[in-house]
């Protein structure tokens, strides 16, 4: 009987051994390289910056800040040693004692899964390479990657791996995450007990974490202090001094420093363009041209200036209606307001009740205000404006407080406010401000709120610029020999269209001035004059000069109707044509993205913009151009040569760095000057009279309004800026009557360029080689030397050609087919 029972022994035996052996070795082969781990990269959120490095917004649906195990503090290590493998350093991968004790758990309870058994290493090892399958098969080959892993690893790699890998809830991958997550604060700042709750989530994360369960947690923390004593890694004293610290921890969110929205979409997009979808879990850091200070200012006058206006034309009535139940109080109601954003410094609220003289209202906090007259929209009586159910929107306005003196160590308490009655503006507006030099964008603001409606208005939006184009028709004209002084006349015209039908254009005041200079008629913003002047340049030659500016030749009317503005243009595109008059005639392509650098620190991309040359002279050379998508530069692209028009001579590139990537040139650098000179007169005494307070000589620009005053628009120059504001509604109604570009858009233009223009040096408008200076009368005559008069710089081959008064044609009948707008 002991024989045979031996030999059935042996025989078990070595029919285990062949079943292990030949699991071994069907198993082994197809394991994963576990090699590959030295050179794994996590996935890392895309941050991106303002120009000063602070942060604009971060993407990717990780949290995780990877960091080697060497900032690590000992005792971070230790909290997690003590909860997940105490023989972690002792063991070669699989810890046998934790196998045994697994399995005699399953033969003697009725559990299917047990704790215990699995290493750290087996962690990672899972976490890397394995499904979450629960079977034995997998349980094998989790264990003989593990014990390959440790030949192949370090444990402090190993470690690491497992600190970097690990889910610890709110989206939080990581132990660096974790610990700015929970705590704001970077690892070697963790108190002890802060390290044994985070050593305690990655078993529960989404559960028992502290902030979704923070009772749970608090006994997970307790139960890792006390293996830590047992352990010898902290003494009794510091166990219990740990566990009797409350639990503390709260979400603590990457402050976004600065607030562009837009522009952080912008990037979004632009770097999943260049990189794939990839682009935002890859660690990227990119770096933008926005400037914060200017950033700020942009989006506060947007918001004050379509305050303004929505103030102008009163209460438009309530957002929406909920049927409140009779007993429903303010908590149910703030909670309708879950999928309600606030936007801007707007927070929606439900009316609780509303009567003679005040009205009260729930946020979605549940929090209760007041409503009186005295703070109402017009100061109108609440009652008569709003009913229980109606959503509206509240201002909310800080107190300003002497600060409460409390005791050291003890928080301030918390700030209160004010609310006031408000609603959201009806018309939209963008900005866009950027540097003419090289085409550098500084501030964007592509609408109210980007929480109420991503649309970019400022790179996306296509509307008929009005006015605020016609310095591009006489740019057009002073290249074929107008100067400043030509005599144009202002008198009603009549043009038959192809259909048989007649197109009368008007000037806005509905009366006529004759005869006048064109410096006078851009002032004072004559239509008659435009049609006429380009009716006698030729639409087909102003479009081709045109588009040197940027626009797509495609995109402009081929009609009269075009020197008023008819061509439907995005917000950037006119800024950057007016780039151009800037910056001495040179075409500069808008670009923010300045730096890309990857996980590692390394710079993967710097752009290097094409610059303007103000220095040079009329000609311009060929240049390395970038590709351009929708206006802005997207990075290098093939060298290309500018349009022939656009290149009357070669330039003296003497004091130009020749390895600098040079811009092509639009336009002839007189004209320019010109162009700046009367934009500079319209502030002075035209349209845009209103931008004189800013009290400085080189602030020019140009007003723009179209049809039934659906669009309002000032565009401008002053120091180192351009910058374009147009304002109108999403569905293209009518502003409301007498809503002009000066009314509506140039105060919030205003509002910006205060803040951009301080501390910055008068930009000088001097003009360039090749012009002559001359004395006209009023009338537009040359009169000789030293006889006063008005003084005007000509290009020098015009002079030959200034008369008195030219006759354009008037009563011809052009075959071009024209729209009604003024």
């Amino acid at each position: 009987m002991l024989r045979w029972a031996l030999l059935a022994l042996v025989g078990v035996a070595v029919l285990g051994a062949i079943a292990i052996g030949t699991l071994y070795y069907v198993i082994v082969p197809n394991l994963p390289d576990v090699e590959t781990l030295r050179t794994v990269e996590l996935q890392e959120p895309m941050h991106v910056y303002a120009r000063d490095g602070r942060l604009i917004a971060q993407f990717g649906e990780m949290r995780r800040y990877p960091v080697k195990i060497d900032e690590v503090p000992e005792r971070l290590k230790q909290s997690f040693i003590a909860i997940e493998d105490a023989r972690f350093y002792e063991h070669h991968g699989v810890d046998y004692k934790g196998v045994a004790r697994a399995v005699w758990l399953l033969a003697t309870t009725s559990d299917k899964r047990v704790p215990g058994g699995s290493t750290i290493t087996q962690q990672v090892a899972r976490q890397f390479f394995l499904d979450s399958e629960y079977s034995y098969m997998r349980k094998l080959r989790e264990m003989l990657l593990a014990m390959r892993m440790e030949r192949e690893l370090s444990k402090d790699e190993i470690l690491e791996l497992y600190l970097n890998k690990s889910f610890f809830g709110h989206r939080s991958y990581g132990i660096g995450a974790a610990a700015q997550f929970y705590y704001g604060k970077p690892l070697d700042q963790l108190d002890l007990d802060e390290m044994a709750s985070l050593a305690g989530i990655p078993k529960f994360p989404s559960s028992g974490n502290p902030l979704s369960n923070p009772e749970r947690a608090r006994e997970r923390r307790d139960y890792i202090l006390q293996r830590m004593e047992e352990l010898g890694f902290v003494s009794a004293a510091e166990a219990a001094a740990a566990r009797a610290v409350p639990m503390h921890a709260a979400a603590h969110e990457p402050p976004i420093e600065v607030y562009v929205p837009y522009v952080a979409e912008m990037v979004r997009q632009e770097m999943v363009a260049r990189y794939g979808a990839e682009a935002l879990t890859q660690g990227y850091k990119v770096t933008t041209t926005i400037d914060p200070v200017l950033q700020a200012a942009a989006d506060k006058a947007i918001r004050d200036g379509l305050s303004t206006y929505d103030r102008r034309h009163g209460w438009h009535g309530v957002e929406q209606h909920f049927e409140l139940a009779a007993d429903e109080d303010a908590k149910a109601a703030g909670k309708r307001l879950r999928s309600v954003p606030a936007q801007a410094d707007l927070l929606p609220a439900v009316v609780l009740s509303a009567g003679a003289g005040r009205a009260t209202l729930a946020l979605r906090s549940g929090e209760v205000v007041e409503i009186t007259a005295q703070n109402t929209y017009g100061k109108s009586d609440p009652g008569s404006l709003l009913k229980r159910g109606d959503l509206v929107r509240v201002r909310q306005t800080p107190v300003e407080t002497e600060p409460a003196e409390v005791p050291e160590g003890l928080p301030q308490p918390p700030p209160s406010y004010t609310y006031a009655l408000d609603q959201l503006p009806r018309a939209q507006a963008a900005l866009v401000s950027l540097e003419p030099i090289d085409g550098a964008l500084r501030a964007l603001s592509g609408g109210f709120s980007f929480a109420g409606n991503e649309f970019n208005r400022a790179t996306q939006a296509r509307r008929q610029p009005g006015s605020s184009f016609k310095p591009f028709v006489y740019a057009a004209a002073m290249d074929k020999g107008f100067n400043p002084a030509s005599i144009v006349l202002d008198a009603p015209v009549v043009f038959k269209q192809r259909n048989g039908k007649v197109w009368r254009p008007q000037n806005d005041s509905g009366n006529f001035a004759g005869p006048m200079r064109l410096r006078e008629a851009i002032v004072q913003s004559r239509n008659l004059v435009s049609v006429r002047l380009l009716d006698a340049i030729g639409v087909d030659y102003a479009r081709r000069y045109i588009s040197n500016f940027g626009f797509e030749e495609s995109q402009l009317p081929p009609n009269l109707s075009m020197s008023l503005g008819s061509a439907s243009l995005t917000p950037l595109s006119v800024a950057r044509g007016y780039a151009v008059f800037a910056n001495g005639g040179y075409r500069i392509t808008p670009w923010f993205i300045d730096e890309i650098r990857d996980r590692n620190d390394a710079v993967v991309f710097k752009e290097q913009p094409a610059r303007a040359c103000p220095s040079c002279g009329i000609g311009g050379n060929a240049a390395s151009v970038s590709q351009v998508v929708d206006g802005f530069n997207l990075g290098p692209a093939t060298p290309s040569a500018p349009k022939p028009e656009a290149t009357p001579a070669d330039d003296d590139t003497a004091d130009v760095d020749p390895d600098a990537p040079r811009a092509p040139r639009a336009i002839d650098n007189r004209v320019a000057y010109q162009i700046i000179s009367m934009l500079r007169d319209v502030v002075r005494r035209g349209t845009g009279t209103a931008a004189r307070v800013l009290g400085r000589e080189d602030v020019g620009g140009k007003t723009g309004s179209t049809n039934d005053h659906r669009d309002a628009w000032f565009s401008g120059v002053g120091g180192p800026y351009v910058t374009t504001v147009w304002v109108g509604r999403d569905n293209f109604q009518s502003l409301g009557r007498r809503e002009y570009g000066g009314k509506a858009a140039l105060p919030i233009w205003i509002d910006y360029m205060r803040v951009a223009l301080e501390g910055q040096p008068i930009a000088q408008n001097t003009p360039p080689d090749g012009m002559i200076r001359v004395s006209v009368s009023a009338t537009g005559q040359l009169l000789p030397d030293g006889s006063g008069g008005l003084t005007e710089w000509i290009k020098a081959e015009d002079l030959d050609r200034m008369q008195t008064f030219v006759d354009y044609g008037a009563d011809e009948e052009p075959a071009e087919e024209s729209f009604d707008i003024f």
